[in-house]
């Protein structure tokens, strides 16, 4: 199975900011939202960066509530992992695991196009296991 299968689910819905914005203003939206992740994209929808609640909480570990007013530039995560529809479900939980991170942008023609979490991936990872274990038990009584 695919990232395709995960992003026909749940859609391709994408929230990012600009790298100026202010960290107190990224917080607001991961919270309204109830997300755990915002893309960082330029002007033209290419990827700069990625803000998650753990580089929010290292920035005030080290600088204090102040980090609130920092643009997220200085503080989001510039070297982004990402994939494209036709990676698999294991090779994003490979990435995800190596990695210790819970996001990962789908990106299409070079521009972000989804954005899958560990979330997405352990959902659809359930449904086919128990898919597959539905088929086990007809072939079963079948016999």
């Amino acid at each position: 199975m695919t990232v395709a299968s995960i992003l026909n689910g749940k859609g391709h819905d994408i929230i990012s900011e600009k790298a100026q914005t202010p960290l107190s203003d990224i917080c607001k939206v991961l919270a309204e939202k109830g997300i755990g992740a915002i893309i960082v994209t330029d002007g033209n929808g290419h990827i700069e960066g990625i803000i998650s609640e753990r580089d929010i909480v290292k920035s005030i570990g080290r600088n204090g509530p102040e980090s609130l007013s920092l643009p997220v530039g200085d503080i989001m995560t510039r070297s982004v992992v990402t994939c494209t529809e036709a990676d698999t479900i294991n090779d994003v939980m490979s990435k995800m695991s190596q990695g210790r991170f819970r996001h990962v942008p789908v990106v299409k023609d070079g521009k972000v196009y989804g954005l899958i979490s560990i979330g997405d991936v352990v959902k659809y990872r359930i449904a086919q296991v128990e898919q597959e274990a539905e088929h086990m038990r007809s072939y079963i009584t079948m016999a």
